[in-house]
């Protein structure tokens, strides 16, 4: 099944995407970092764009051919530009203030809510075994919300931050969901490229809007940056991320279920940074409710 193994790809570049951010993050105004990397990745697909645009014949034969597209098609692109960039905007904001061992697993929950999304939406029914994955994972998140308060005074309840992150993963579930209704209509290379045109233009409003809003000496003092090879190190690994994470879902026999749950298996690498990279504390923990949650991903595997 080569679409299983490229979503196992898109879950390795997925892990280093998420240490890269978080790296990125530090000591940085989120939306600043969020732009330069929206930006960065609107330049990687830019010429399928121009190629597409100008008629050219630069890709011809090739995956990189796309066409210009109708005018339903581009808007339907444009809705996953804006439902992508909340996700980014809330994901990031949650990412900025949270342990990216915390960040991690509650990230790695989405599957659970494409899952749902699927029987709510596309009528799709739940085995025992699968009904039991969806329970284990929540209990999971459960027991992972009382650890983080033990160990590192987050309370999942009142903290800005896990909030952040939870909308950031609903957000993130219902783009998986309509990600699958756009494969089963356009290539994949076609929503990737025109997707990166339209949300680096939406950013640079949002941006612009920040920065007026922030305007004032007082907030703009707050709104530091630096720059850090991180930034475009972001953009790059999401692009290579969703371009097997695409080309997996336009496979007829793909399961979006599926593959939205294996490229959790990103958790790994974030897990790994966070005693490396970050140094954080209290992980053997925060290990086993993150053990959990494989288990209920592992039962959802084998229900599927």
């Amino acid at each position: 099944m080569s679409w299983v193994i490229l979503a196992f790809i898109s879950a390795v570049m997925l892990g280093i995407y998420e240490v890269s951010k978080k790296m990125a993050l530090r000591d940085n105004d989120v939306m600043k970092v969020l732009a330069i990397s929206n930006a960065v990745s609107a330049f990687i697909f830019l010429p399928f764009v121009l190629n597409a645009v100008l008629g050219l014949s630069w890709f011809e034969g090739s995956i990189f051919q796309i066409e210009l597209g109708s005018l339903r098609e581009h808007l339907l692109v444009f809705v996953k530009a804006i439902i992508v960039l909340t996700s980014w905007i809330c994901g990031y904001n949650g990412l900025k203030r949270t342990p990216i061992s915390i960040y991690g697993p509650i990230n790695s929950s989405r599957p659970v809510f494409v899952l749902l999304g699927a029987i709510i939406i596309f009528g799709e029914r739940l085995n025992w075994i699968q009904w039991l994955g969806v329970g284990l994972s929540f209990f999971s998140l459960y027991m992972l919300g009382i650890t983080s308060k033990k160990s590192d005074g987050i309370d999942f309840k009142h903290n800005k931050g896990i909030w952040f992150v939870a909308a950031g993963t609903l957000l993130g579930a219902v783009s998986a969901l309509y990600d699958r209704f756009l494969m089963r209509q356009m290539s994949s290379v076609f929503v990737q490229s025109w997707f990166a045109f339209y949300n680096a233009i939406c950013m640079a409003v949002v941006l612009l809007v920040y920065l007026w809003v922030n305007k004032s000496p007082s907030k703009s003092s707050k709104l530091q940056f630096h720059w850090s090879w991180a930034i475009p190190a972001i953009a790059i690994f999401v692009s290579l991320a969703d371009f097997a994470y695409f080309y997996s879902l336009s496979d007829s026999q793909s399961m979006v279920s599926i593959v939205s749950m294996i490229r959790r298996g990103s958790v790994v690498i974030s897990f790994i940074s966070a005693s490396f990279i970050f140094h954080e504390k209290n992980l053997r923990t925060k290990a086993l409710d993150l053990i959990l949650l494989f288990v209920a991903m592992i039962l959802l595997f084998i229900g599927s």
